[in-house]
């Protein structure tokens, strides 16, 4: 790949990033992006704020953990690496602290089957991972067994991660597991959420497979 196409793809992690802060996902210098690219992946810097970030201040990291290029990366860049390791089907990661999904992680709580679209996630539910300190191999231990089957989770007192195959993707992900989290909290605020049954959540994972695709392939 050329030194354009890592302006490119670094661009766009900028911009999911600063989306995010745009949609209220996340705010401040909270929250971190990456990209695969090459063999490893594009992640912000730790520190910075989304707004000043040029292409050129992201840090590539190889998939053995090595940091390269002139800033530090993200201080949870183990968690980016960890997903592109275990899922090369993902190419693009968004980790985020927005108000209601972590406010459920608070509350060590994963979205149950409360509505269908907790399938855009990849599954029957939304799961919450263990506790861990944060940037450290053991919640990046926990984020991996989280996600397994799914494409979104929460972190234990700690905020929310969403991978996959692209960013455009990851970023509306991110918006919905959100909307979701805020969904099921009003819900229990007015009431107890009447669940889904699994029969009725599997035929809504089904129809999922092929929302929002057009015929052709388009989506």
């Amino acid at each position: 790949m050329t030194a354009s196409d890592r302006n490119s793809i670094g661009q766009s992690v900028i911009d999911a990033c600063r989306a995010m802060t745009a949609l209220g996902v996340n705010h401040g210098t909270s929250g971190n992006g990456s990209a695969r690219w090459l063999a490893g992946f594009l992640v912000t810097p730790t520190g910075l704020r989304y707004e000043t970030l040029t292409p050129a201040d992201l840090v590539y990291v190889t998939l053995d953990g090595h940091a390269h290029g002139a800033r530090a990366p993200s201080s949870e860049w183990r968690m980016h690496c960890d997903i592109y390791r275990a899922r090369p089907e993902m190419n693009a990661v968004l980790h985020a602290h927005p108000p209601y999904a972590t406010a459920l992680s608070c509350l060590r709580e994963g979205i149950p089957r409360f509505h269908y679209m907790v399938a855009a996630a990849g599954g029957p539910d939304i799961r919450c991972s263990d506790y861990a300190l944060y940037g450290s191999a053991e919640l990046s231990s926990a984020m991996v067994t989280a996600l397994e089957g799914r494409k979104a989770c929460l972190l234990a007192n700690h905020g929310m991660i969403v991978c996959e195959t692209d960013m455009q993707r990851a970023l509306s992900l991110a918006v919905e597991v959100e909307a979701l989290a805020r969904q099921y909290c009003i819900a229990r605020q007015t009431g107890t959420p009447v669940l889904l049954t699994e029969t009725e959540m599997d035929e809504a994972l089904a129809r999922y497979a092929t929302y929002g695709k057009q015929p052709g392939g388009t989506e």
